[in-house]
């Protein structure tokens, strides 16, 4: 993406990013955080964040906040493995997965964790505590986790269209290969923040 040239062009480009405010996201607003990148346990097998926190712009927050509100009513939770992914992250996902179809090359920058409009989710049923069955874990980089991949239990695919439903009616779009990965529309201009544009994130 480009941001236009010159001195004026560069000073937009700057004034962008200090105009763009995050948001964190509490387990006091009804959520579950599980920030794998946090940890170990993610496809590059290390931690790459040292803050386990999730943020976003305000926009995106208030749409969480109403997917939450929903899940809620049908005794539902939703947990979240990422959302806010500085660009530096992103540059480690693609070293560990060069993989246009799993992880957004960092080159072509069309990526929208970077730029803090993304999440990655899943459902929890409130009543026993447990994960609802999507079939593969978060970051399964295969065809099993495709949206559309039907060769699997019908519970499964239940789940997968409940989660869907809920991030739908909410505002959120979708992608085709993953089904934890949900977006907030409108928002692909924006820039991608890196870690030192917000102090407090991940990294």
């Amino acid at each position: 993406m480009q941001h236009g040239a010159g001195r004026d062009g560069e000073a937009s480009f700057l004034r962008s990013r200090k105009e763009i405010s995050l948001l964190t996201v509490n387990e006091d607003d009804g959520f579950l955080l599980d920030i794998r990148y946090a940890t170990a346990n993610n496809l590059t097998g290390a931690p790459i964040y040292t803050r386990p926190v999730a943020l976003l712009r305000p926009e995106a927050h208030a749409l969480l906040l109403a997917a939450g509100a929903r899940a809620a009513v049908l005794g539902l939770q939703i947990k979240i493995f990422d959302a806010f992914r500085p660009i530096e992250a992103q540059w480690a996902l693609w070293r560990a997965l060069p993989d246009p179809r799993f992880v957004s090359d960092p080159v072509e920058d069309r990526g929208l964790h970077p730029r803090g409009v993304a999440v990655d989710v899943t459902l929890m049923d409130r009543g026993n505590g447990t994960e609802l069955d999507m079939g593969t874990g978060f970051d399964d980089m295969t065809a099993l986790a495709a949206q559309d991949y039907l060769d699997l239990p019908p519970e499964v695919i239940r789940n997968r269209a409940l989660l869907l439903g809920i991030m739908a009616a909410t505002g959120w779009d979708h992608i085709a290969s993953e089904w934890w990965h949900y977006q907030a529309p409108g928002f692909a201009g924006l820039p991608s923040l890196r870690a030192a544009d917000v102090p407090g994130g991940p990294i």
